[in-house]
């Protein structure tokens, strides 16, 4: 007969849960409500704010705790937060029926909004409602994965609604200025920037600064920030004028 050790006892309440399987067995964390997707969508990024308790069970409600023996044998590892974060990463999160309906629902609403607000349409140059999104969304069957953050799901969410040609859309375009001292590489750099750039709306090469306002895609903001910083040694700026560029008007329809 197995006795379980008093020491490996550890009982929690109003706890989410976080499950995954590995190596056949079942691993489970206990953190705070509403803390997971947070860590997910890297709002929170503190492991400690995401955890009741630092620890690795087996089963959380009897509060059997995962021995290194079994850490090791099925994440070849013992390093506790290295296999939290992949249990947070790729485990289920264990809720009630109407918590996981109420979940979806939010989610469905925040992935419809963030589609909204950072999309237009290529030929009016105006947003789309949040409502005209979820409409397109279920003419689809798209559903909700509540393993995923709302970021990453909206992005495939744009990714579908292009590809199916369900309604014409695109990332809205920002605004930057980009600034540098005027010297005799600038233009070459400028060379290198126009492939990145989606419309360039000023650009002044008098005098002893060399100034460019654009308009460019969301995604080519980075590429360009590191050509920039690589080729000028950090001595160029470029600033966000604008999040998202649409015509004068209302906001939404």
């Amino acid at each position: 007969m197995v006795i379980q050790q008093p020491s490996n006892q550890i009982k929690l309440t109003n706890v989410s849960i976080v499950r995954l399987r590995k190596g056949g067995k079942r691993f489970e964390i206990a953190c705070y409500k509403n803390k997971v997707m947070e860590w997910r969508s890297n709002v929170e990024t503190d492991l400690d704010e995401v955890l009741q308790i630092h620890n690795i069970f087996l089963n959380v409600s009897k509060g059997q705790v995962a021995s290194k023996d079994d850490l090791n044998k099925c994440f070849k590892t013992d390093d506790q937060d290295k296999i939290i974060q992949e249990i947070l990463k790729k485990g289920e999160m264990q809720v009630s029926e109407k918590e996981r309906s109420n979940q979806l629902d939010t989610m469905w609403r925040d992935i419809a909004t963030i589609v909204a607000d950072n999309c237009i349409n290529p030929q009016t140059k105006r947003p789309y409602t949040v409502t005209m999104i979820e409409k397109a969304m279920h003419d689809l069957h798209l559903s909700v994965n509540p393993n995923r953050s709302s970021k990453s799901q909206a992005l495939d969410v744009i990714k579908q609604l292009q590809e199916k040609k369900e309604m014409p859309i695109q990332r809205a375009q920002m605004r930057v200025r980009i600034t540098m001292a005027q010297t005799k590489e600038t233009k070459k750099l400028r060379e290198k920037m126009a492939p990145l750039l989606a419309n360039v709306e000023d650009e002044d090469f008098a005098g002893d600064e060399y100034e460019l306002v654009a308009l460019i895609d969301p995604g080519k903001y980075k590429v360009i920030n590191e050509l920039l910083q690589a080729d000028t040694k950090g001595r160029a700026t470029i600033e966000i004028m604008s999040l998202r560029e649409t015509e004068e008007g209302d906001e939404k329809f």
